[in-house]
């Protein structure tokens, strides 16, 4: 087989970094090169995981860790519409993230036409809610990574992405789309703008990115996939059931009480770290429960005092490590956790704060895999009785089994390998 060269460019944020490294280490177990576009941010984590990698500014050049402290600082900022529903963010944190990320592709578009003509790719796979039109005109195949909610792709059945919607809510889905392209016309206007100065035709109001004529794989699994009217064509979407990566193993601490009882994890990913208060009064609540629980604090574990002695909390943890031997896991619904838990076969409680952790936070309780909790208006009692029911429900506990086997056998990472190499073999997929 000749070699052949896969760019990966995910965006800054460390589930698509994360998702994306899985299927470069399955691409690289077939014999080819796997290389990084990367954030200048982000350029570090791929290194750590030995792959080249070529920054590519995503915004005015600064040092990482000010481009770090930059989207922490912007997280922090938006604490108080964490406690808003999906359609009342549309207007704070929903368009001040649009109109961040359109400057994202603006500022792409002076690096990544010699960024790819230095690497020379023989296929590119971008992980984006954008288009990069560097990227679409470089003569060479393309794949679009979907590593948030599989409702990127828009369907007229299924809930619009962001919005947090049951599958059935119709009404909800249009009111949700006429505010959503109300709001965003401006921003979208100004990306219009830019497509037209770079000869692409424009996007339809509250349309950013196209799916790939080539290939499109969803993280998606598909024992949670929407019902859509227009089922996607496998020759061009592919689901990967998650992609989860190989991890260095975890050895669960000893606890000074609670040792023989469940296992508990809580992780509101690496940004979402920053609401301390709300992870405060789940270890207060946590301490008086007959269980023992690992905590992500992030980079805020000096603020964590007078721990209850059944919670241990960490800066970091190598998540598909851990997830496999606890028995429940609280987190924001970020795709990775959300895909993790369902391929291990592990309950979730989701109180999701922004983006799709409200699409996955509704999905993981439509389809019988956890509950949807409020982020902040619960009692101790009702998690609780979640925590319960998650431990001890027995229809829960063979969903989530059934689920994990059918994930587990597809192997999402070696799938997408495949699709990959007969991408480069023949220019398209045939199954």
């Amino acid at each position: 087989m000749t070699q052949k060269t896969i760019a990966f460019f995910p965006e800054g944020a460390y589930g698509p970094a994360l998702n994306s490294v899985g299927i470069a280490q399955a691409v690289e177990a077939l014999g080819h090169k796997a290389v990084f576009l990367s954030d200048p941010g982000f350029v570090g984590v791929y290194e750590g995981y030995g792959f080249e990698t070529h920054p590519v500014n995503l915004s005015e050049p600064m040092p990482p860790e000010q481009m770090a402290k930059y989207w922490e600082d912007f997280i922090n900022g938006h604490i108080p519409n964490f406690r808003k529903s999906p359609y009342d963010q549309i207007d704070n944190y929903v368009k001040e993230c649009w109109a961040a990320i359109v400057d994202t592709a603006k500022w792409a578009q002076k690096d990544l036409p010699g960024v790819l003509a230095k690497v020379k790719p023989d296929l590119i796979c971008v992980d984006n809610v954008i288009l990069f039109p560097a990227i679409k005109q470089f003569g060479k195949p393309w794949v679009r990574i979907i590593s948030c909610s599989e409702n990127e792709i828009e369907d007229p059945q299924i809930p619009p992405h962001l919005s947090g919607l049951s599958q059935d809510d119709h009404e909800g889905h249009a009111k949700f789309r006429a505010r959503f392209n109300e709001v965003i016309r401006p921003i979208h206007d100004d990306f219009n703008a830019f497509l037209a100065e770079n000869g692409e035709a424009p996007y339809p109001v509250g349309e950013f990115f196209e799916a790939s004529p080539f290939m499109n794989l969803l993280l998606y699994p598909e024992p949670v996939k929407f019902r859509r009217a227009h089922p996607l064509d496998p020759k061009r979407f592919q689901y990967l059931e998650g992609c989860v990566r190989t991890e260095k193993p975890y050895e669960v601490p000893v606890f000074a009480a609670n040792n023989d009882k469940p296992l508990i994890y809580v992780s509101f990913g690496s940004l979402g770290s920053g609401d301390v208060d709300l992870l405060k009064r789940i270890i207060a609540t946590l301490g008086t429960l007959p269980y023992r629980a690992l905590v992500n604090v992030g980079d805020y574990k000096d603020q964590y005092t007078d721990l209850p002695p059944n919670v241990i909390v960490e800066s970091w943890f190598p998540q598909p490590s851990v997830i496999p031997q606890v028995d429940a896991v609280i987190h924001h619904g970020g795709n990775n956790s959300f895909t993790e838990c369902l391929f291990f076969g592990k309950p979730a409680i989701i109180m999701s704060y922004v983006w799709d952790g409200h699409d996955n936070a509704t999905r993981v309780q439509e389809t019988g895999h956890g509950f949807k909790m409020p982020r902040y208006d619960w009692t101790d009692e009702e998690l609780a009785a979640k925590l319960a029911a998650c431990i001890t429900d027995p229809a829960m506990k063979a969903k989530l089994a059934a689920t994990s086997a059918h994930m587990r056998a597809q192997n999402g990472p070696a799938k997408a390998a495949h699709v990959l190499d007969s991408l480069l073999a023949t220019g398209r997929y045939d199954g």
